[in-house]
């Protein structure tokens, strides 16, 4: 059984009333679905079992009540908790890696991008002698670890054209990810052989209501075919899949809990892989108004109960997140950071092609290596587990 038959024996809804009660839907921009009164499910004797649960021993109701608004009061020993395991798991480290955006092309209307079809942008896709001189700026800075990205556009950016690049950059770069539009089996696991070692495909919501209110013209409006993208790169052999939410389209609590039932399912099923989760939030787009704020208490739950939830999954804070909170979380739950980001194909050398969205944490990537090393921790920048592919 696949995640996506798995999770049509939920209903979206009914999970987040669950969790959050009265809350749900409030840090949404599905806000008018909220109840209007009512209590979540889970009270603090809940979130108090679920601490006391041995490692790797959390039922999906045990997740539930960390998510809950009840264990807001326990937010101290879930960070402790978070904290600890993540020191077991990964010791104090943190992975940096770059995000290198190859074209923003697109053909798939989404009401949340600053790529989406219809938007009046400067569009540019790179060639693959300018993704390489772009990768060149990259790796004169330290960074090993790329993750190459497009819009949904098939035409534009075939997987010849991404293969090409890919077998350019593995020469030189530890490790190469792709975060496109999804792809066919046959496809990952060609692109495998040349070079890529991982995939990055966010679901963006697992609610299939504000699915197809978000999801309005393209390939990307298919949720089945992009929920079953895991597990094709999974069986092509990639060593890395990361998923996650965008928090902020439909009630941030349940994408969180589907979110994590969709790793727990991934490390499960492709144990030899790699799995790592992200929980973006919104941020200032081209064609996005306002927008929901998740409080940052109420994010780092999120992130302390998948950490509790998920002990060997790595953890992903990209620099959508301000400085502060991603130095702080960076010393308790979070295993992976994106540094010194452009949104935009060029955007390391000044295309002035019109960025997918706002970062927030500008910094550069040595500035973020001297905030990780003052905190104790170590920057790494290559991972030679590649070696035992």
């Amino acid at each position: 059984m696949s995640f996506g038959e798995y999770i049509q024996h939920f209903d979206f809804a009914s999970v987040a009333n669950r969790v959050s009660g009265g809350e749900a839907f409030q840090y949404s921009l599905a806000a008018g679905r909220r109840s209007a009164s009512g209590a979540s499910h889970y009270a603090a004797s809940d979130v108090a079992r679920a601490l006391d649960c041995p490692e790797n021993g959390l039922s999906a109701e045990d997740f539930m009540a960390l998510l809950s608004p009840a264990a807001d009061a326990f937010l101290e020993e879930m960070a402790a908790r978070a904290q600890a395991l993540t020191r077991k798991r990964f010791g104090r480290t943190v992975q940096l890696y770059a995000p290198m955006y190859l074209s923003n092309v697109c053909f798939s209307k989404c009401t949340y991008c600053g790529f989406s079809f219809g938007n009046e942008i400067r569009r540019l896709t790179l060639t693959p002698d300018q993704a390489e001189a772009e990768a060149d700026i990259l790796y004169q800075q330290g960074v090993r670890h790329l993750l190459l990205l497009t819009g949904e556009a098939y035409r534009e950016t075939p997987p010849e054209y991404i293969g090409d690049i890919v077998e350019r950059l593995a020469r030189k770069f530890a490790s190469i990810s792709i975060e496109v539009y999804p792809l066919k089996e046959a496809e990952y696991a060609t692109l495998r052989r040349r070079g890529l070692d991982g995939l990055a495909v966010y679901q963006e919501t697992y609610d299939p209501v504000r699915y197809r209110e978000t999801h309005l013209k393209g390939m990307k409006s298919r949720m089945q075919y992009r929920l079953d993208c895991p597990d094709r790169a999974g069986r092509a052999g990639l060593r890395r899949i990361a998923v996650g939410a965008l928090l902020g389209l439909s009630d941030p609590a349940a994408d969180v809990f589907f979110t994590g039932l969709h790793a727990r399912y991934l490390l499960r099923n492709y144990w030899q892989t790699q799995i790592s989760l992200s929980l973006p939030r919104l941020r200032p787009a081209e064609g996005l108004g306002d927008f929901p704020v998740i409080p940052d208490r109420i994010y780092a739950r999120f992130l302390f109960a998948l950490r509790i939830f998920l002990p060997d999954a790595s953890l992903t804070l990209s620099t959508r997140e301000p400085a502060r909170l991603r130095d702080e979380l960076a010393g308790l739950c979070i295993t992976q950071m994106s540094a010194g980001s452009r949104t935009e194909p060029g955007g390391y050398s000044n295309s002035g092609a019109t960025v997918q969205f706002e970062i927030e944490d500008a910094r550069s990537i040595a500035e973020v290596r001297s905030a990780l090393e003052a905190r104790g921790l170590e920057a790494v920048f290559t991972d030679w587990a590649a070696a035992l592919k």
